[in-house]
């Protein structure tokens, strides 16, 4: 299941790429992306999508 974040959604809090750097990282707005490539099963990822506030991360 691939990982997404809605951009609508996130209010580039941090949160997600203190949790999981491997994973997220901030775009050119300072919200958060899915890295390209990166290995979306991490346990770290489960963690970023439980700890996000405004619900902007989840996989489909």
């Amino acid at each position: 299941m691939a990982v997404k974040v809605d951009k609508d959604l996130c209010i580039a809090c941090g949160v997600c790429m203190a949790l999981c750097p491997e994973v997220f990282q901030a775009d050119a707005e300072g919200k958060s992306e899915v890295i390209p490539g990166a290995d979306e099963s991490l346990p770290c990822v489960d963690e970023a999508i439980d700890s996000c506030s405004t619900g902007a991360i989840s996989r489909e």
